[in-house]
């Protein structure tokens, strides 16, 4: 299991905090017999590092004597410093490279090593690795807390606040923190938002695509040219680093380098170097410590710290936090540095959208929210109707809040307009200039809907309505993107927000695509996430990027970048394609048929969806689905592990929001699916490491 690059508070009862230990990622085997072959130390990648560290598998297997049965670990491989603590990985250098037996023994006095461990996965025939982190961690100190060896230790675990560690981190330069929900699930091989790398100094690795000759006295190169794989696998050059180099080192990497060494530049584009530049197959993985990504992609100040052969090449890509973290303040308040483990905090969500929860945004904005919010409920409370004061001197008259709109719940239509107030710097870049279709539910949910492509007349102030030049059918569309757009649709009690997959500006082009999974009667919702399992399998296979919600009622929909001006036929194709592939694979579970009665029991992947002038419910929308659902973005660990579609409703979902923050942000900026690479048999990126 691998931790997202993201943000996270410094304190919640939620989360736990560990050191960022700066070493190799490795996975323990021990056995209860002792002995040669009791102990097997893999990394990351899956490599054998049980002969490079051998004083670690001595310690190990004589510990497994005193077991009463094997045991699994997951933890870390550190070097020491003169102070007995763990160290940087630049100390691990004089270690993971070497081969014999002989070199081993001669540098373990002088490269002394220990192993960490943060996890338990399995004890004796147990698989703990569903278990939450709590009773996972609790079992681990019971087995592990005391080894007899000081080369064998636990990881330092503070349950609910953080900011001693953190201080501590920054005082003794460590890399960061990692910052872990204390419910979380053991996913391996998957890297999960449930697991957060807090990084105080920037540090990852990058592919080394070639080095250029060395200047005036040095000797065998100048700088390695670094860079990470981009959309569809494409490798992206993101700077390069001569800096932190022995004598030793460098021509150890050089002669590396050499044995690689190809005629064509493997970078996108071709980098301007100051000197002569040669290429390399980018197989290569080095470790870099930077203090910065400038505006163009390019890193500042880097530094060479090491080769790695613990990682995988082809999982190299660029690491961006979900959030940019603001500068933390330094705390003065004492915590231990290990306590028992809490019970884990239910994220139970608050029973409403109003004005007790904190906005969603920061500064003006969210004044500006939480004082609409404010005013909705007072309108609603004083009989009703009422005028809204929006943002550019905006007036919107509302009326009947107090109708029932969803019996089950009681939620009225003031409820939905509060919740939309509330979403609204979430929701309205997603439909920012795209024409939508309204269905609008005048008696609430259990009433008689209807659909309306027109839009009203006359308008609001506010409010935007556009003409397309083909649209003859239709004299003008509603606009989305405005706040006043938004909660006019609301009055006119359209629950959803529908947008067209194409903008206004370029009506004829796909932004994205759909695959929407439509599960017939008969079939669950655990069936429905299955289904999406096996789409993210083939995207995931083919290095496509895949962004899967909620449908808010019974299905879920999985999204697909497209790139600029793809034309609808093409985006038809694409998704057809996908789905085909897995209604193939799963003919029981899935299908492509069109003729309803032809589907069975079956999950209907749904590729027509596609088409100009259809539409979906797009995220953060609410639905007209009985428990008043709202269609939310999910990461795909929620998908594999499992998630409640009742889960998310206008009740909860804001409160997630602040949890998470926006999953859809990265279907927005996606640059889309390399097409051309596919059609052309454009290389695939490796499983499992991402």
């Amino acid at each position: 299991m691998l931790a997202t690059l993201a943000d996270a508070p410094l304190q919640d009862p939620s989360l736990a905090y560990e050191p960022k230990y700066d070493g190799i990622r490795a996975i323990v085997e021990v056995a209860n017999t002792g002995g040669a072959g009791s102990v097997r130390i893999y990394s990351r990648a899956g490599n054998d590092k049980t002969g490079q560290f051998p004083e670690i598998a001595r310690a190990l297997a004589e510990y497994g004597r005193g077991l009463k049965a094997g045991i699994v670990l997951d933890g870390e491989l550190v070097a020491l410093g003169e102070d007995g603590e763990p160290a940087g990985f630049q100390q691990l250098q004089g270690r993971i490279h070497l081969a014999s037996e002989a070199e081993v023994r001669r540098v373990a006095s002088s490269a002394p090593v220990a192993f960490i461990a943060f996890d338990i996965l399995r004890d004796g025939g147990e698989d703990l690795q569903h278990l939450p982190l709590t009773a996972r961690r609790a079992r681990l100190e019971r087995v592990f807390e005391n080894t007899g060896s000081p080369l064998l230790r636990l990881s330092r675990f503070v349950p609910a606040d953080g900011r001693v560690l953190y201080d501590e981190a920054r005082a003794r330069g460590w890399e960061g923190l990692v910052v872990k929900r204390l419910d979380s699930r053991y996913r391996p091989g998957h890297r999960s938002p449930d697991w957060r790398k807090l990084k105080i100094t920037r540090e990852q690795e990058f592919l080394v695509g070639g080095w250029t000759e060395p200047r005036h006295t040095r000797g065998h190169l100048g700088a390695l040219l670094l860079g990470v794989r981009g959309e569809g696998g494409k490798l992206e050059y993101v700077g390069h680093t001569g800096s932190g180099f022995s004598a030793a080192e460098l021509e150890r990497v050089a002669r590396l380098l050499k044995a690689i060494e190809v005629r064509e530049c493997p970078f996108t584009t071709r980098p301007q170097t100051n000197e002569r530049p040669h290429w390399v197959e980018p197989t290569l993985v080095a470790q870099v410590r930077f203090t910065e990504w400038t505006s163009d992609g390019k890193l500042r100040h880097p530094v060479y710290l090491g080769l790695r052969d613990d990682v995988d090449a082809a999982s190299v890509k660029r690491e961006t936090p979900a959030e940019q973290a603001s500068q933390p303040v330094r705390h003065t308040v004492s915590s231990p540095v290990r306590t028992t483990v809490p019970s884990p905090a239910r994220g139970t969500a608050s029973p409403s959208a109003g004005p007790d929860l904190q906005p969603l945004v920061k500064g003006a904005a969210g004044r500006q929210a939480k004082a609409l919010v404010t005013r909705l409920r007072e309108i609603e409370e004083a009989g009703g109707d009422g005028r809204l004061e929006l943002p550019g001197a905006v007036r919107l008259e509302v009326s009947n809040l107090g109708k029932v709109f969803w019996p089950q719940g009681r939620l009225t239509k003031g409820d939905l307009m509060r919740y939309y107030a509330d979403v609204a710097p979430y929701l309205l870049p997603v439909v920012e200039d795209r024409p939508l279709v309204m269905k609008r539910y005048p008696n609430g949910v259990p009433g008689k809907a209807f659909y309306q492509q027109r839009a009203p007349e006359p308008l609001p102030q506010g409010v935007r309505a556009e003409a397309l030049a083909d649209d003859t059918d239709v004299p003008s569309r509603l606009v989305g993107g405005s706040l006043a757009t938004l909660l006019y649709m609301t009055q006119l009690a359209a629950i959803s927000q529908d947008p067209w997959f194409s903008r206004i500006g370029s009506p004829l082009d796909a932004d994205h695509v759909a695959i929407d999974l439509d599960p017939m009667p008969g079939t669950t919702f655990d069936q429905v996430l299955d289904a999406a399992r096996w789409v993210h399998d083939e995207l995931e296979a083919r290095g496509i990027p895949g962004f899967p919600k909620t449908s808010g009622a019974d299905g879920l929909h999985v999204y697909i970048p497209m790139p600029p001006h793809t034309p609808y036929e093409t985006a038809v194709l694409f998704c057809q394609l996908i789905a085909t592939l897995v209604a193939q694979k799963h003919p029981k579970e899935t299908t492509v048929v069109r003729s309803v009665h032809a589907r069975g029991t079956r999950i209907y992947l749904d590729y027509l969806q596609n088409v100009r002038g259809k539409t979906l419910a797009c995220a953060y929308s609410a639905r007209a689905s009985e428990f008043a659902g709202v269609s939310t973005p999910l990461t795909w660990h929620e998908v594999h592990r499992g998630v409640k579609r009742e889960d998310f409703t206008i009740r909860t979902v804001p409160a997630r929001l602040r949890e998470v923050g926006d999953l859809w942000a990265g279907l927005r900026t996606s640059k889309g699916v390399d097409l051309e690479g596919l059609v052309g048999g454009g290389r695939k990126t490796k499983r499992g490491k991402g």
